[in-house]
């Protein structure tokens, strides 16, 4: 059986994966979903200073402080940042990475980069204008909805979302990734798309063209960019399949 470390993208805690992590568990897997610095039940914690360095120490730390052997770290969309720099830190701890609908980051890289110029910008001042000037909040459904990102949430799924999600530190979409980023020989390389990961994959994106190719083994699920929410047990049996 494994040990997976369910590690939420923005704007989300642990809270997001209680439905996965319950599948999960049901098929005998120990599953750990982690609330990272400024968000959820820890906003309390995060300041202007909440980067990247910030979440990788995170999950760095909660993996030695429980003594976790053989790890699967899941990361769901901004986690990709902070699980690609602490596999590179975790040694022989970690077994496997599974990026749900994300891909890991190369070093030098931050979460700008992803978004055209012009939407990184509109970012910086947004949060500019904020009340505190270093949260961003989560955008308007209106604004997520305009690709297939909510396929498959109904209306209280989305509810719940808005009554749950919390501002994102800005840091950790400006600051950069530092290596290592690099995964030890060995590490299983998993990757779970939806319907919009998917079709990037499918239409030969350059930049993605490694994700097609071994080491990596790529699982399919159709459904919208929160599949914790929207498929939770179709998720569970794909991490369930991964480690079998």
């Amino acid at each position: 059986m494994a040990t997976f470390v369910l590690v939420p993208g923005a704007w989300l805690g642990a809270w997001v994966w209680e439905d996965t992590a319950r599948a999960l568990r049901e098929r005998g897997h120990t599953a750990l979903p982690l609330t990272l610095t400024g968000l959820a039940e820890h906003t309390d914690q995060g300041g202007p200073q909440t980067d990247v360095d910030t979440h990788i120490a995170d999950l760095t730390d909660f993996v030695e402080r429980n003594d976790l052997r053989d790890v699967t770290l899941v990361a769901h969309s901004y986690a990709a940042a902070p699980v690609t720099g602490a596999a590179g830190r975790l040694g022989d701890r970690l077994e496997r990475v599974a990026y749900v609908d994300s891909a890991p980051f190369a070093t030098g890289m931050c979460m700008l980069d992803l978004m055209p110029p012009q939407v990184a910008d509109q970012l910086r001042q947004q949060v500019s204008a904020s009340g505190d000037g270093w949260r961003l909040p989560m955008p308007p459904f209106e604004v997520l909805g305009m690709s297939n990102n909510l396929d498959g949430l109904d209306e209280g799924q989305r509810n719940v979302m808005r009554a749950r999600a919390t501002p994102q530190p800005f840091g950790t979409y400006t600051q950069r990734l530092a290596g290592p980023a690099e995964l030890g020989v060995g590490v299983d390389r998993v990757l779970i798309a939806c319907h919009d990961f998917a079709g990037l994959l499918d239409a030969g994106v350059p930049v993605l063209a490694f994700l097609n190719q071994p080491p990596w083994r790529r699982f399919d699920l159709p459904t919208g960019h929160w599949p914790m929410l929207s498929a939770p047990a179709a998720l569970a049996g794909i991490l369930d399949a991964a480690v079998s």
